[in-house]
């Protein structure tokens, strides 16, 4: 094969995955359209076309039943949990680019349970004293508790070199953190708090449209400078060595993605509580789909895959067994956990 034939193999090679980077971004696009469509929609009261139609594009019956809850509700709760749901797979992807290992996921790690753990004694804390909390003082809450347990995690990562016993720590301190929440919310009888156990099991539930401005705006930053950061990030994949060579600070890099990944899940846990194996499953999945790992390709699909995911898992914890409704946490774990499984035999195979 003379050169003219290998560039233009290289060129329908480069064009043919393009295409194909495009088809999943306009899938993902018309995947969160119709589950908007549907999220809206779907509840135990039902709400006619034409009311929806009237309520989102002619400010109709303000006053009515159909405008409060498509307003006040559904609409605040679809936007925050496709924020949300972004974030969740942004920040498992920052956590395995650092720790190198597809498992790696503010979840396994305990990192969200440790949020949990600190905006939980916040909540009961504040509840007691001003009867009500701030969104700012729950995400800075959520991320001291994070980027405590982070920090941990980074010290025990200089004593246990093996990836596979540090992930195990990670859970076990998960676990310590989970404890000392379900303590606190046992022995938190107060009224103010009733939904405070549901939350803590992850929950989209209970949100307005303050709590969607300030994530956005969270979210939209952190997402931001995580693609800004693409090119180091891709950089580092290839290994230490060959990112030093090309200019790449990596103990500025480092900590970047650490404050990066810390305040996603800080900003998760603090509207949502801890939502479990969207930061494993979504990035896993994305890359076997678009067949790369190229951050600057990577970071925007696996945000809109991570909302499509979690608007997803919500519809079904709403409507599966209404007018009961499931935590997020317990279907995002039944579409994930076989996926995290699934990623584990590959690595045994591998080696």
């Amino acid at each position: 094969m003379n050169a003219e034939s290998k560039t233009s193999a290289w060129m329908t090679d480069r064009l043919k995955a393009r295409s194909r980077y495009l088809l999943i971004l306009l899938l993902l696009a018309a995947a969160f359209f119709a589950l908007a469509v549907v999220n809206i929609y779907s509840g135990s009261v039902t709400i006619t076309p034409e009311e929806v139609f009237g309520v989102l594009f002619r400010r109709m019956g303000e006053e009515t039943a159909q405008y409060r809850i498509i307003w006040q509700i559904r609409l605040p709760r679809i936007f925050l949990s496709a924020l949300l749901g972004g974030a969740l797979a942004l920040s498992g992807f920052l956590l395995q680019t650092f720790f190198r290992n597809p498992i790696a996921g503010p979840y396994v790690l305990g990192i969200s349970s440790g949020a949990k753990m600190v905006v939980a004694l916040v909540m009961i804390n504040f509840l007691e004293r001003y009867r009500e909390v701030s969104s700012s003082v729950l995400i800075l809450a959520a991320l001291f508790g994070s980027l405590l347990v982070t920090g941990f995690i980074l010290l025990l990562s200089r004593r246990l070199r093996q990836m596979p016993i540090l992930l195990i720590a990670g859970i076990m301190v998960g676990y310590i953190c989970t404890a000392v929440t379900d303590f606190i919310v046992t022995f938190a009888d107060d009224s103010d708090i009733v939904n405070l156990h549901n939350w803590s099991l992850g929950s989209f539930s209970s949100v307005g449209w303050s709590n969607v401005h300030t994530a956005f705006w969270i979210v939209s930053a952190a997402f931001l400078l995580t693609f800004l950061l693409s090119k180091p990030i891709g950089a580092f994949q290839m290994g230490e060595a060959y990112a030093q060579s090309v200019g790449v600070n990596i103990r500025l890099l480092r900590i970047a993605v650490i404050l990066l990944s810390s305040i996603l899940t800080a900003c998760v846990t603090a509207f949502a509580g801890p939502i479990s194996f969207v930061g494993i499953a979504v990035p896993f999945l994305i890359k076997k789909i678009l067949r790369t790992a190229k951050p600057i390709i990577v970071i925007p699909t696996l945000f809109l895959g991570g909302a499509v995911f979690c608007m997803l898992c919500d519809l079904i914890a709403r409507t599966a067994f209404a007018p009961t409704e499931l935590n997020v946490s317990t279907v995002t774990a039944v579409f994930g956990a076989p996926i995290v499984i699934l990623i584990m035999l590959k690595k045994h195979q591998e080696y």
